[in-house]
């Protein structure tokens, strides 16, 4: 696979148009988390860790909660009207918090534009292959969508760092709402019919089956051992991945007495490492299962997080682009293990399990990484890298026996 084959997807329209669409929210949407960390180092101070924890806990745990039914609702509703209605509901909220004044105004936006980013999520990746003529550019698209959302969820933010320099941090979350606007016309343009499912809402059992749904969706994402597998591996890459994205902005602003556009530098280096890695995690490993990616991804993150306490800024810029490119191998095989091995008719459940059960991974990292940023403050970024390992090693031995590691 050339590292340009994902691009072919976009000879497919209909995709172009929703990639196109999903690419402006996600480019918006990481200019309001730099917003939101950076909200977080004005409110706290050096304990900016412990409000930046807790609001990235409360964003998985909407994920959590929503997740899987979102799936189910991908199934069965309208895509398209869960698409845009979701838009314009975050167009609305992070304009919102361009004006919070309190902690705790933050903390209420964040889980309510993320109740309603677990919606739009399943929906999006539901859509894809019913948008691709060509089969065999469904893998393609999957990869394109996947390397995007590392691009624009992990570089954005190092752009918006820097033009947080030239605005303010509030300000970005009005470049934010606007691109929900643009986002929900681009996915208005798509054909409706070939985004409509069956709408069961009016059936008596509707609540029964949907939680029949959801088992179902999770039953057959742990069913297969390689798939399983990388859902473990992405529980490694939660707790150093939440290192990086709780405690950067603490350590370069506070430890290291930096300013905004050297944290913008540092999640730009995280960015460029992880989409390198997204667009050549197929060339690197062919195998079926994908788990030498895996494994080699996981130690890649622990290695590089470990060592961030005790180098200079410089040094740091290269760790976190290698830390970037083990996120990216740790994350990119589940999606497509799961296009590969998962019937078309129920993906959309597995995608919207997977996006739960992965999200709790990071509900599981966000306060590891506040307590550790708070109470062992110079030594967190080491004992996030620790712990990685330890978990890698665990559930390597748990896994040996089930897969062809």
């Amino acid at each position: 696979m050339k590292i340009t084959e994902p691009l072919k997807s976009l000879k497919e329209p209909l995709f172009a148009k929703l990639y196109l669409a999903q690419t402006i929210s996600l480019l918006g949407d990481a200019f309001t988390w730099i917003g939101i960390a950076l909200l977080a180092f004005e409110f706290g101070g050096n304990q900016s860790a412990k409000i930046l924890a807790t609001a990235l806990t409360l964003r998985v745990t909407a994920f959590i909660i929503f997740g899987s039914y979102a799936g189910v609702l991908a199934d069965r509703v309208n895509r398209k009207a869960i698409m845009i209605i979701t838009n314009i509901a975050r167009m609305f909220i992070v304009f919102s918090l361009a004006f919070v004044t309190d902690v705790w105004q933050l903390y209420v936006l964040i889980f309510l534009l993320n109740i309603f980013n677990a919606f739009f999520t399943p929906s999006y990746k539901a859509c894809i292959p019913q948008l691709i003529n060509n089969k065999e550019n469904y893998a393609n698209a999957i990869t394109l969508s996947n390397a995007t959302w590392q691009l624009l969820g992990i570089l954005g933010p190092g752009l918006a760092g820097v033009l947080a320099i030239w605005l303010g941090s509030r300000q970005i979350f009005i470049f934010d709402a606007i691109s929900f606007i643009i986002s929900s016309i681009l996915v208005f343009m798509i054909p409706i019919s070939l985004l409509k499912k069956e709408d069961l809402i009016q059936s008596k059992s509707y609540i029964i089956n949907t939680w029949n749904d959801i088992v179902k969706g999770t039953k057959l994402l742990f069913k297969n051992p390689p798939i399983r597998f990388a859902l473990l591996i992405e529980l490694v890459a939660a707790i150093a991945g939440a290192q990086i994205l709780v405690n950067t902005v603490g350590h370069i602003k506070g430890d290291l007495l930096l300013t905004d556009r050297e944290y913008g530098w540092a999640m730009t280096a995280f960015g460029v490492g992880a989409t390198i890695a997204a667009f050549t995690s197929n060339i690197l490993d062919k195998s079926k299962n994908k788990t030498t990616l895996l494994i080699v991804g996981a130690l890649m993150l622990a290695i590089a997080v470990s060592l961030g306490n005790i180098v200079p800024f410089t040094i740091l810029l290269v760790l976190w682009m290698i830390a970037g490119l083990g996120q990216s191998f740790t994350e990119m095989p589940s999606q497509i293990l799961i296009a590969e091995n998962i019937p078309l008719e129920a993906q959309g459940k597995v995608y919207g399990s997977h996006f739960a059960w992965s999200h709790l991974w990071w509900a599981i990292g966000y306060p590891i990484a506040g307590l550790t940023g708070i109470y062992c403050k110079g030594n967190e970024f080491l004992i996030g890298g620790l712990l990685t390992l330890g978990l890698l090693v665990l559930f390597w031995i748990f896994a040996k026996s089930k897969i062809n590691l």
